[in-house]
């Protein structure tokens, strides 16, 4: 019975010690955190909205984002968010005419540049969207939805323009 269970447990080892090697020999590996080859960014506008928000707190103490107070030459590089479009889209309807899906889309553009002007990244879009199905019994739970999808898409997006500018040379 003991021999058993140790050629089992033997086993499970040598196909858990498989699995990893497999994983490690196709070239993955964990996300860590980026390398930027700036100090100091300043994002325009200033007072932006809640993607830009996010941007400024996803840095952290790897880089320093500029307050609205300091002069816009301390930065290394000008991030400008050109726009940012929320945008909710029917895409079916039953046959009575009422709503049954949605498309909800973020549409972000933006451009890097040095304060003198420099451009690093040329204007650029970036468009994430999800679906969403709609229910008129269940309006407040479908609202709480759509902004949570709202938050996922926002997260995904500033993800994105964080590898982009690790990418700035």
């Amino acid at each position: 019975m003991k021999r058993r269970t140790a050629l089992k447990f033997l086993r499970q080892a040598s196909l858990a010690s498989l699995a990893a090697m497999a994983v490690g020999g196709c070239g993955f590996k964990l996300r860590s955190s980026q390398n930027y080859a700036f100090a100091t960014i300043a994002i325009m506008p200033n007072p932006g909205g809640a993607l830009a928000l996010e941007l400024r707190r996803s840095f952290g103490s790897a880089v320093h984002v500029l307050s609205p107070e300091e002069p816009l030459d301390k930065a290394q590089l000008v991030f400008d968010l050109l726009s940012e479009q929320r945008e909710k889209i029917v895409v079916a309807v039953n046959s009575s005419g009422q709503v049954r899906e949605f498309q909800l889309r973020i549409r972000v553009k933006f451009r890097v540049r040095t304060p003198q002007g420099e451009e690093r990244v040329p204007e650029s879009e970036i468009l994430q969207q999800r679906d969403i199905s709609f229910n008129e019994s269940a309006v407040l739970a479908k609202e709480a939805e759509e902004g949570l999808l709202f938050r996922d898409m926002q997260s995904d997006i500033v993800q994105q323009l964080l590898r982009r500018l690790a990418a700035v040379k």
